[in-house]
C-alpha cells in the first residue's frame, strides 16, 4: 500500500475502547460527471469545487474522533476526498485496492442514460448477485473484495477508529453485508457523495451498523459518552 508524501508526523490516537473497532466508510465527493456517467476505474477524474467542499465538511465532522488510520481507494476522487481529513488528523493516507470502485468493464465511461436503457440494467437493479459487468467485475466479487479489506483493516487496527474513503457500490455492499441483507437488495441502500456510514465491530459479536449515508451531524457521538 502507498502513502501520500509530505504529511505531518503521525500522533498517537486512543483506541475506540468498549465500542470495538469503528470503521467509517466515506463516499468520495462529487465530480463533474457524478450522476451522469459510470466512471468506474478510469483515471483522471477529480473532485469538482462542490466535491472539495464536501471533503472539507467530512474532515470537520470527523475532527473530534481519535482517528487511528485513514485508507483510500487509489482513484483520484477518493484520495482527494481523504486529504482534508488526513491533514486534520495528522495521518498518512494509505491506498488500498480493496476500496476500489467496482470494475465496470466495457461499461466504464458510459452515460447512465444509455446503460439504464439496456435490458441488463434490470438485472443490475433487481438481481445484482447474478450480474457481471462485461469484461469486468461481478457484484459478488466486489462485495467479497471490500468485506475482505475491512476484515484486514479491523485486524490491523483493533480497537481503533479507521476511516475508509471509497465509492457508492462498494460501500453499499459492505453495509448490506454487515446488516445481513442479501446482495440482491443492496440497491435499496442510498450512499450519497460525501456521506459517512459507520460500522462497529466487537470481537465475537455480529457487526453493528451505527449510521448509514449521514451527511450532516458531527460524528464524535459515535464513541458514546
Amino acid at each position: 500500500m502507498l502513502m501520500t508524501a509530505a504529511m505531518p508526523p503521525e500522533s498517537p490516537a486512543p483506541p475506540a475502547g468498549a465500542s470495538g473497532t469503528l470503521i467509517l466508510l466515506v463516499r468520495h465527493g462529487v465530480t463533474p460527471t457524478t450522476g451522469r456517467v459510470l466512471p468506474g476505474r478510469a483515471p483522471g477524474l477529480h473532485l469538482s469545487d462542490a466535491g472539495r467542499a464536501q471533503a472539507e465538511r467530512v474532515a470537520e465532522r470527523l475532527a473530534d474522533l481519535p482517528v487511528s488510520a485513514i485508507y483510500s481507494s487509489p482513484l483520484e476522487r477518493a484520495h482527494e476526498t481523504a486529504e482534508p481529513t488526513a491533514t486534520r488528523a495528522r495521518r498518512d493516507v494509505k491506498l488500498d485496492d480493496g476500496l476500489l470502485e467496482c470494475d465496470f468493464g466495457d461499461w466504464t465511461g458510459a452515460a447512465l442514460a444509455d446503460v439504464s436503457a439496456l435490458p441488463e440494467w434490470q438485472t443490475v437493479q433487481r438481481s445484482p448477485s447474478t450480474f457481471r459487468f462485461p469484461r469486468g467485475e461481478s457484484f459478488t466479487e466486489m462485495q467479497a473484495r471490500i468485506v475482505g479489506a475491512i476484515r484486514a483493516l479491523r485486524a490491523a487496527h483493533a480497537g481503533g477508529v479507521v476511516v475508509c474513503f471509497s465509492h457508492a457500490d462498494p460501500i453499499k455492499a459492505a453495509v448490506a453485508h454487515a446488516l445481513g441483507t442479501p446482495l440482491d437488495l443492496f440497491q435499496r441502500i442510498a450512499i450519497s457523495p460525501g456521506s459517512v456510514s459507520a460500522i462497529s465491530f466487537v470481537e465475537g459479536q455480529a457487526p453493528t451498523v451505527l449510521m448509514v449515508n449521514s451527511t450532516s451531524e458531527p460524528l464524535s457521538g459515535l464513541l458514546g459518552p
